[in-house]
């Protein structure tokens, strides 16, 4: 039987439909006969004229058996006996229309599946045709060929068909493995450090396997990349194999094709192929909802299982026990034990999506090694010199190319700066950056956005961080795009490459005394598609974590942006979380009182709010107090509805939420007149002020809450 592989192995946009494992049931005998003769006679029609670019042999030998059978379809539906066939012969008839669909999917596959691909898998293919081949001989013994009224011509076909099957034995084309010898040879050549002969690939390449053109070039380069994202570990080659075939061929496309014919096919598929920002969203938007954490929402990093079996990010889960639960936060069942039990099968998913689509993946430091070999088997020697080949030749092209040829070589840098930090590594020491600043500035809207996305891919290794901090201009230049730029796909990623370089302490101050930077970002906050305003306020909140940042972000305007941004359930985590901060100085809080919404908000985030989002809105009300004088503590005293929200902070709220609800109800305690406006309060505050958190009253506004799990993405 042909392995399910064949299936498994399809492009996924051409899944096989449900016939294909569907036998009719409660057909009379003549319309039994009626089907077969049609899907035999498609299979015929769609293949017998196909030239295929490997298997022909096998290809042939498989559609002249289907061409057989349907003569003898054809024949039994004419004759006499065709409404009275025997048992036997029903049966016989019905496990041929399953190889008659397995035929055709197999067919199929070799029809549309990438040359490389097939090429690759020669042996295993070769072995589904003769398995396919075995199980038509099988059904011929079967068959009761003497009892169904067949012409002698048509009997003399069957019986000498019967005969050549039993003797047929597997047949692999030679000539088609030695090419495939071939292409291994050419990553054993990468995987010693010796790049192959330009023409030794132009040969292979385009006079072996007749891919002529860019275009025809990147179809085997994505088709490739598909197999990895549907790759199952029982199928060769292995992953690491793959990943150092697709940087081979990528490395010869820009070889062999140059760039020029490139960007005329990118330019005619702009009106079909998807825009950046498209493909942002969908990384954004589409994360499959089993990948997300229950309790923060984010993409989960370590999934771990609880004993309801319900399953958790480790840091959002091991926080909720930390704090006193003993249930399970999705289905409320009380906790047998506390064990967590790493979701192995879940975390290689999550990997491998992250793979697909280019989200970095950073898993937590001692994870098992067995857990890690998807991700850890990826980057091979070959693929990592292969890359630093076409990494050369498109620096090259940024250096000299045309304007033409610097846009395709920027956006090239974008994507192999997507995954991996070798890849991102090499890039930058190869001299990437200063030639991608200079983008920054092109008038060519694709050149900049690529660009700046390439930037934005690299920051996120740590060491490049400071490559491009250092580079002369680039930082200028970064947020010139971000006031600027072009498109919106541009400016929010500008904003995002802001975001990761802050990340760094010492940038910060640098960062924000840019002229510009802030005013951008705060505009983007408030003006900005959903994604963009996410960038900003991260990227604000790690500028506010700098002390002397705090005057500037009130002249450009954050504030107000981010007391605006508590309406928006997407962002107002953050702005809590920045605000939180910026009214530990008092020229902060006073900026925070000015605003007239700014309290109303944070209320209203207490009482709609995350988890994390009441911890940083009663954090920032608390400092707020404290920094802002007796106004701005009458004005957070007066607030309608606070008494009731403290009140059920302190029994339902997370341990550092009731922390600082505590905090905040003693200094009402301390107010002239609270008892006046607020009778009764006290007991209920000092009941709650018993607990530990009581002590270090001072210290605890410094832990603000925010979703660090945050990560840059890869575009």
């Amino acid at each position: 039987m042909a392995s399910a592989a064949i299936f498994s192995s399809l492009r996924r946009r051409r899944s096989p439909s449900l016939e294909a494992f569907l036998v009719p049931v409660d057909l009379s005998d003549v319309a039994l006969l009626e089907t077969l003769i049609s899907v035999a006679s498609d299979v015929a029609s769609c293949f017998s004229g196909h030239r295929f670019p490997f298997q022909r042999r096998n290809s042939r030998a498989l559609i002249g058996k289907v061409e057989i059978f349907r003569s003898m379809l054809e024949c039994l539906r004419d004759s006499a006996a065709a409404g009275a066939l025997t048992p036997t012969a029903v049966l016989c008839l019905k496990e041929f229309y399953l190889l008659l669909y397995r035929s055709k999917i197999l067919l199929d596959y070799c029809a549309q599946s990438s040359k490389l691909w097939l090429l690759l898998q020669n042996h295993c293919v070769s072995g589904h045709f003769h398995d396919l081949s075995q199980e038509f001989s099988t059904l011929l013994d079967v068959f009761p060929v003497g009892e169904v009224g067949l012409s002698d011509d048509v009997r003399e076909q069957i019986e000498l068909l019967q005969r050549q099957s039993k003797r047929a034995k597997l047949f692999i084309d030679k000539k088609d493995d030695v090419l495939r010898t071939r292409f291994f040879w050419f990553l054993e050549e990468f995987e010693s450090g010796r790049v192959p002969d330009s023409k030794d690939l132009r040969c292979f390449f385009v006079d072996k396997l007749r891919i002529l053109d860019a275009k025809s070039c990147r179809v085997e380069i994505e088709a490739l990349e598909e197999q990895i994202v549907n790759h199952e570990g029982d199928v060769e080659p292995t992953v690491p194999v793959l990943n150092g075939m697709v940087a081979i061929t990528r490395y010869c496309r820009f070889l062999l094709f140059g760039f020029e014919e490139e960007l005329e096919i990118e330019i005619q598929k702009k009106g079909r192929k998807r825009l950046i920002a498209q493909e942002i969203a969908e990384t954004f938007l589409t994360v499959p909802k089993d990948f997300c954490c229950p309790i923060s929402l984010d993409l989960m990093c370590d999934p771990v299982i609880i004993s309801t079996g319900q399953t958790y990010d480790r840091r959002s889960i091991w926080r909720w026990m930390e704090e006193g639960h003993c249930t399970c936060p999705k289905t409320g069942q009380l906790l047998s034990h506390n064990r967590l039990v790493p979701n192995r099968a879940l975390r290689n998913m999550i990997m491998q999506w992250c793979s697909a689509h280019g989200v970095p993946y950073d898993p937590p430091e001692g994870v098992d090694a067995s857990v890690e070999m998807f991700v850890s088997a990826c980057p091979s020697k070959a693929s990592l010199e292969a890359n630093r080949g076409a990494t050369m030749l498109l620096i090259q092209q940024l250096a000299d190319g045309s304007q033409a040829a610097q846009t395709v070589a920027a956006r090239e840098i974008r994507l192999l700066a997507k995954t991996g930090k070798e890849n991102r590594a090499f890039i930058a020491q190869a001299g990437a950056i200063p030639h991608l600043r200079n983008l920054l500035s092109s008038p060519n809207a694709v050149a900049q956005e690529n660009s700046v996305t390439a930037l934005l891919n690299l920051s996120i290794f740590e060491r490049n961080k400071s490559m491009i901090m250092e580079e002369e201009g680039c930082l200028g230049s970064i947020v010139e795009v971000l006031r600027f730029g072009h498109t919106t796909e541009a400016r929010e990623n500008a904003a995002a490459t802001l975001f990761s370089l802050s990340a760094v302490h010492d940038y910060k101050k640098r960062i924000a005394d840019n002229v510009g930077a802030v005013e951008a970002l705060a505009w983007l906050l408030q003006e900005g598609t959903q994604r963009g305003k996410k960038d900003a306020v991260t990227a604000l909140f790690n500028l506010s974590t700098h002390t002397e940042n705090c005057l500037r972000m009130i002249e450009a305007g954050a504030v107000k942006a981010m007391v605006v941004a508590l309406g928006n359930e997407g962002v107002a985590e953050e702005a809590a979380g920045a605000l939180a901060l910026i009214v530990r100085q008092p020229v902060g809080a006073m900026a925070v009182v000015r605003e007239e919404a700014a309290v109303a908000g944070l209320i209203g985030m207490m009482r709609c709010g995350t988890p994390r989002g009441k911890e940083n809105a009663v954090a920032a009300l608390l400092e707020l107090c404290r920094s802002g004088g007796a106004a701005a503590t009458e004005r957070v005293v007066r607030a309608p509805a606070l008494v009731g929200l403290l009140q059920t902070l302190l029994f339902t709220g997370t341990k550092r939420a009731r922390r600082k609800a505590a905090s905040l109800a003693r200094v009402f305690q301390r107010c002239e007149n609270a008892s006046l406006h607020y009778g009764g309060l006290g007991v209920g505050y000092s009941f709650a002020s018993d607990s530990a958190s009581t002590r270090n009253t001072t210290t605890f506004v410094s832990d603000v809450s925010l979703p660090m799990s945050i990560s840059v993405p890869v575009l």
